[in-house]
């Protein structure tokens, strides 16, 4: 479990660079906890995910995503409601289109 949870912070630092990835095991069964830091160690996010999460490669890439619009979030560059606007309009396309 050791060597595949450093591959995949290998991985996770690789697609969120600048940021540097720490994960650890969570005190919850099955999880670990994922910390986004800056390059002068400064914590930017916490988030506790499943093991499952980060070893399945399209859970994985929704980590990714989310944790990239997680970052747009605390950086001040998306607002939440931009977000909460997004999926309102997706949805309503989805359920027109289910309609149709």
């Amino acid at each position: 479990m050791v060597n595949k949870m450093e591959s995949i912070s290998l991985l996770l630092n690789e697609a969120l660079t600048p940021y540097q990835v720490t994960l650890h095991p969570s005190d919850l069964p099955g999880k670990c906890q994922l910390t986004l830091a800056t390059s002068s160690g400064a914590i930017v996010l916490e988030r506790t995910f499943s093991f499952y999460q980060l070893q399945d490669k399209r859970l994985l890439t929704d980590v990714v995503d989310g944790l990239h619009r997680d970052l747009l979030i605390a950086e001040g560059r998306l607002q939440p409601c931009v977000i909460a606007a997004l999926r309102n309009v997706v949805q309503s396309k989805s359920f027109t289109l289910s309609l149709a």
